[in-house]
């Protein structure tokens, strides 16, 4: 019996914030990959190494978390203005799809960097010594983020002192600007309201911030769901019956938000909507053993993602967090103590991180203009990477 060889696509393994993705350029994908569609998602399933029912990905890139099943394609930019569009494959761990509905926060970082080295940016924007500005198009969400891109000697900077909490060593920080993170679908709060009764079968009752700002996200009260806000992810993930939980009250409020049309399509949207809870400021030990004390944030998070807790913050579902805290009667701003506020500093499992947002009210409606953060980037590994090819 004879099977087909490899083929080999050349791609690049990034970090971007703390999430791993492999890094594709469009024109490299093979032809049938270069559209949207079927062929495209078994390439990237394959080179992540899903579906994995053993849930460990030994046979592909991936890392068997959420934040290291994650794949990125840059194209010359469709839109005026930009440098780049940027595509982001969330793939499944055990299950055969990629979920394009959302943004990758973190691996944005990551973007800029990846742009400048394979040619997008034009070379007259790049300085010799300083920051590029990287404007870069999100395809998935149709939105326009800018990343600043430390520059020396003409070379992206990829070394530096900026510690990043959930990233073990310090690197070049890499400033993200998120413009008008709101959805341009629809209203930021989709259901009207700041917190809304959400009736969840089997649990009751909640009280949530359903908000679309850098990534759907459902805002719970850590004590409305038996938690403190200081779980490390062994807390949550190692209890089956409090995952399930978490994906029920997901699934209804994805209802709730518009975002599907029945119950049945969350499982194929495990990527959007994020759900979150939120808790005022106590110490805590995080999963590095630093002690964050009450004093160091302004509110505790906790955050899902793909059915488990995340070991930081992701970077979409951190724009989501500063820009409802920045709109007074929100959970996220009443945990952090109410009032206007323009910034916030979250404890997260790994530690803390600071995001700046800007939001306003303009004819009863609440608007995001912005939210900015820092997060650092750098190249793993360049060449190709290998998957078997088809018979």
């Amino acid at each position: 019996m004879t099977h087909a060889p490899q083929i080999k696509v050349p791609a690049t393994y990034m970090r971007g914030g703390t999430s791993k993705g492999v890094f594709f350029r469009l024109q490299d994908l093979p032809e049938a990959c270069q559209t949207p569609g079927e062929a495209r998602d078994k390439l990237l399933l394959r080179v992540i190494g899903s579906p994995d029912p053993y849930q460990k990905q030994i046979d592909g890139m991936g890392g068997a978390t959420s934040s290291t099943s994650k794949t990125v394609i840059l194209a010359e930019s469709t839109q005026p203005d930009h440098d780049v569009d940027y595509l982001f494959g969330q793939v499944s761990i055990d299950k055969p799809f990629v979920d394009w509905s959302g943004n990758c926060g973190n691996l944005t970082a990551a973007v800029g960097a990846f742009a400048i080295n394979s040619g997008f940016v034009a070379k007259d924007r790049i300085p010799d010594n300083g920051i590029c500005t990287v404007r870069i198009w999100q395809a998935n969400i149709r939105k326009t983020i800018v990343a600043h891109v430390p520059i020396t000697n003409g070379e992206v900077q990829e070394t530096g002192d900026f510690e990043l909490d959930g990233v073990t060593f310090p690197a070049a920080e890499v400033q993200v600007e998120f413009m008008d993170p709101a959805d341009g679908e629809g209203s930021m709060f989709p259901t009207g309201s700041l917190v809304d009764d959400l009736d969840v079968p089997g649990i009751g009752t909640l009280k949530a911030t359903m908000i679309n700002a850098g990534i759907p996200t459902i805002f719970l009260n850590a004590e409305d769901i038996s938690y403190k806000g200081t779980e490390l992810q062994d807390d949550i993930n190692s209890d089956p019956e409090a995952l399930a939980r978490f994906e029920t009250i997901r699934a209804h409020g994805a209802l709730k938000m518009g975002l599907i049309q029945n119950i049945e399509e969350a499982a194929n949207r495990q990527h959007t909507p994020k759900v979150a809870f939120v808790a005022k400021p106590s110490d805590y030990v995080s999963s590095s053993g630093k002690t964050i004390r009450a004093g160091d944030v302004d509110v505790l998070v906790r955050a899902l993602s793909m059915g488990k807790l995340h070991h930081a913050m992701m970077g979409t579902a951190a724009v989501a967090i500063a820009t409802a805290s920045a709109v007074p009667g929100t959970l996220v701003n009443l945990a952090a103590g109410g009032g206007d506020r323009t910034q916030v500093i979250f404890g997260h499992p790994s530690g803390t991180l600071r995001v700046g947002a800007e939001a306003k009210e303009v004819g009863g409606q609440w608007t995001a203009t912005k939210a900015i953060m820092s997060r650092s980037a750098r190249i793993l590994m360049e060449g190709w990477v290998r998957v078997p090819g088809s018979d």
